[in-house]
């Protein structure tokens, strides 16, 4: 009942003094923290002291130094009420955010109403990031793998409100926004993560009220190694004393660390090139790379080999070329292993050839060729290709045989001479036939035997049937008969029970 009264008469109170000339009232907000000490102010205007001040919040009296009292049920130890008519209240908690209500009389009768607004806020607190999937390094970074589908989680409390932000801040842009939202949790996810998402990632959690900001920012880095496997390759030296292998994997993330050989240390590189020496090598030795990076889980390394051969320059040995013209001689050299260095040499001397106008030294693709204009008979000697790598020298011998020039019509002359021959021979034994025609070829293919001497027969395809021609056996033949299968059985019977004898020469048919 008191309340209600005391309230009637501040309502009364303050509806006089608003109509008094002079009066005003004022709006504030202010915000604390929880366990804050704030000062609420009434009257700012100037340096008088109030004659009476009045605070009021949720409809009870809470200070007052004038003709009304404090409500007993809104006593509160922490409230004081200053000389100057402000409220200060030590170790605010969150029940004391609301609406304040002040009312002061100064001493020239003027009237002041105050209203304030107290924001108790509290956070952010609790800010995190959670990036997901991804491996933790001993400082903390972050390692993901090149094509992973990659999610953030961004958490804060704050109160009254708050806002989330998930920023970005890489090697080609700087604090990126990429996600914001006023909850409590904020969700992003990179699909097929790349290098260039390789970066400092920032979730800042904000205090709309209190404009309080706390950020939390983790570093994530993006690995990533090439899909193939490192490449291994001689090394052009400088002298054949010494070989340079260079083993290379270029394209991953960080540096790979490599290795020749079984012994020895890796070495944190993206190229390695060793030196050895030749002595310490043979033909067919295989030397292999090996390659190590944090992303080879299943396998532990991967590598590369090189196995080392001697050159083998190919050619044709023995090359001939008329007197006057020019030859191309032609070596090639694919397999040696490292590559050697080839070249031509003249004479049993080996003599180096110098190009000019005489020889001329051209490479097409493997093949050295040496060209030599105008050839004379003293260039009827050796040639050698030569090759010589670290493991040693191969040499291909080329014979130039130079004929003169006269020769070139002996070939001619005697192809003549031998088609001019075989085709008198062939007319003649057309005309020796066709002359003899009627005891040679008969209808049907059969043979008529005339003055024959005792004979083995053989045969022979002649004008569509056979000539049988015989080697004396000492068996009697059939003169001027045709020979039926009969006959000829009865023949050959009594051959096969014979001697052979030696043809004779009159024996034709």
């Amino acid at each position: 009942m008191n309340t209600v009264a005391s309230l009637a008469l501040l309502q009364l109170f303050l509806s006089a003094a608003a109509t008094v000339s002079g009066n005003f009232s004022t709006e504030t907000v202010q915000s604390a923290a929880p366990g804050d000490v704030v000062l609420l102010q009434c009257y700012t205007g100037g340096n008088l002291t109030p004659v009476w001040t009045t605070w009021m919040k949720g409809g009870h009296i809470i200070a007052s130094n004038g003709e009304l009292h404090v409500d007993s049920s809104a006593k509160d130890p922490r409230l004081t009420l200053e000389l100057n008519g402000s409220l200060s209240i030590s170790k605010v908690t969150s029940e004391d955010t609301g609406s304040f209500l002040c009312s002061s009389r100064l001493p020239d009768n003027r009237t002041i109403n105050a209203h304030v607004l107290l924001q108790v806020t509290s956070g952010p607190y609790n800010v995190t990031t959670v990036i997901y999937p991804a491996v933790v390094l001993p400082n903390r970074t972050l390692v993901t793998e090149k094509g992973e589908s990659v999610s953030f989680k961004c958490s804060a409390w704050s109160s009254p409100s708050q806002q989330l932000n998930l920023t970005f801040s890489g090697a080609s842009n700087n604090n990126t926004s990429l996600a914001f939202t006023p909850l409590t949790f904020l969700n992003y996810t990179i699909k097929d993560i790349q290098p260039s998402n390789q970066g400092v990632y920032t979730c800042s959690a904000l205090n709309t009220v209190s404009n309080r900001v706390v950020n939390d920012s983790t570093e994530l880095l993006v690995y990533y190694i090439p899909s193939g496997h490192p490449d291994c390759m001689p090394v052009q030296a400088q002298n054949s004393s010494s070989v340079q292998l260079n083993c290379s994997w270029f394209g991953a993330y960080p540096t790979p660390q490599l290795r020749w050989g079984k012994d020895g240390d890796f070495q944190v590189t993206d190229s390695l090139v060793v030196s050895l020496n030749s002595s310490t090598l043979k033909d067919g030795q295989t030397l292999t790379c090996m390659a190590r990076h944090e992303l080879l889980k299943n396998e532990r390394e991967r590598s590369c080999s090189i196995t080392l051969s001697l050159p083998y320059p190919a050619g044709e040995p023995m090359v001939s070329v008329l007197e006057g013209t020019n030859v191309t001689l032609s070596c090639r050299e694919i397999t040696a292993v490292p590559a050697a260095n080839t070249m031509w040499r003249k004479g049993q001397s080996q003599e180096p050839i110098v190009p000019g106008p005489k020889y001329i030294l051209s490479m097409q693709g493997p093949d050295l060729k040496l060209t030599i204009v105008n050839i004379s008979m003293y260039d009827e000697v050796y040639y050698f290709c030569r090759s010589e790598n670290a493991l040693g020298v191969r040499e291909l011998e080329v014979f130039l045989t130079v004929k003169a020039s006269s020769s070139a019509y002996t070939g001619a002359v005697i192809g003549v001479f031998i088609a001019v021959l075989i085709t008198g021979c062939a007319f003649i034994v057309a005309k020796i036939l066709y002359s003899r025609r009627h005891t040679i070829c008969l209808g049907g293919g059969f043979i008529v035997w005339d003055n024959l001497e005792p004979c083995l027969f053989t045969s022979k395809l002649v004008c569509g049937g056979f000539v049988l021609h015989s080697f004396c056996s000492g068996i009697p033949a059939f003169p001027g008969k045709l020979r039926t299968e009969e006959t000829w059985w009865t023949w050959w019977t009594r051959m096969m029970s014979r001697s052979f004898k030696t043809p004779s020469p009159d024996c034709l048919l």
